[in-house]
């Protein structure tokens, strides 16, 4: 997902991440400068899904406005077997490899 807040407020007319935390605090979501920061300079590593129904409500905006979906950066797997099977006719199965619960290394083989 692409984060667009930035974009998003500028088309409302809101230039500065103060002018944002000023109205999202009239609205009951108060904001540290650190958090807003990173809303307004980055993508955010959480956000609660009341605050994104501030967010839209201050902006006028919907949450497709906000998080714009990249399907492109999904990794699908399976995808390269069925590239090769089509190009040689042949499926390619991946290698399984254990791994410990404990985060103990394997022995040697």
């Amino acid at each position: 997902m692409k984060w667009n807040l930035r974009l998003t407020a500028a088309n409302k007319g809101i230039w500065k991440a103060s002018e944002l935390q000023r109205s999202l605090a009239e609205h009951g979501l108060v904001i540290s400068a650190g958090k807003m920061s990173g809303l307004w300079s980055g993508q955010p590593v959480s956000l609660k899904l009341e605050d994104l129904d501030v967010i839209c409500v201050v902006l006028g905006c919907e949450i497709g406005d906000l998080l714009i979906p990249e399907p492109e950066k999904v990794k699908r797997p399976g995808r390269l077997a069925s590239v090769q099977e089509a190009t040689t006719g042949t499926t390619v199965v991946p290698a399984v490899v254990p791994k410990r619960r404990d985060g103990r290394s394997l022995p040697p083989m």
